[in-house]
């Protein structure tokens, strides 16, 4: 049985008002229905449109199509895209014959396989970065280093000012 979400006209002659309602594909426009979850009355300025999201939601997960100005009406209002990012999020799931999963569903099992062996390099990248931090303190030492050094000529240069007064006295 194929649902679809549909209009089933209601109102007077020349005053439509429409209810947004679930039925069976073969019923009628305004004969059986499932479920009636909105209104939309196009009369009023501006139009008005009304819907239950979560049944809307609901019926639209369990596979209903919705007519051409309904998908229409629910882009406007959000829930389409609401629905579409779910849809995306979730992996297409199917069964074979024999029961097993197939589809995109196991392609992304396979992914997930493959992500460990790339998870490997950023791993080895975690010692590459302790290297870095070797070589950090390296520049430190060398610092300390050449503390004692600038100390040396400062030592050197008094001398070389006496040398240098010794100079000037001859």
């Amino acid at each position: 049985m194929s649902v679809k979400i549909r209009l089933m006209r209601v109102g007077k002659t020349k005053q439509p008002s429409y209810r947004v309602v679930v039925a069976d594909s073969r019923s009628p426009r305004d004969g059986r229905i499932i479920e009636t979850i909105g209104h939309y009355r196009p009369r009023q300025d501006p139009s008005h449109f009304d819907i239950d999201d979560e049944k809307a939601l609901n019926w639209l997960r369990n596979g209903a199509q919705p007519s051409e100005q309904v998908q229409k009406l629910l882009a406007v209002h959000g829930l389409w895209a609401t629905f579409e990012a779910e849809k995306e999020k979730k992996p297409d799931t199917k069964l074979n014959r024999r029961g097993y999963v197939t589809g995109k569903h196991t392609e992304l099992k396979r992914k997930k396989k493959e992500v460990p062996e790339e998870a490997a390099p950023p791993a080895a990248a975690a010692p590459a970065d302790e290297a870095p931090a070797a070589e950090a303190d390296a520049p430190a030492e060398v610092a300390a280093e050449e503390v004692p050094a600038a100390e040396a000529p400062a030592e050197e240069a008094p001398a070389a000012d006496e040398s240098a007064a010794e100079e000037s006295s001859e």
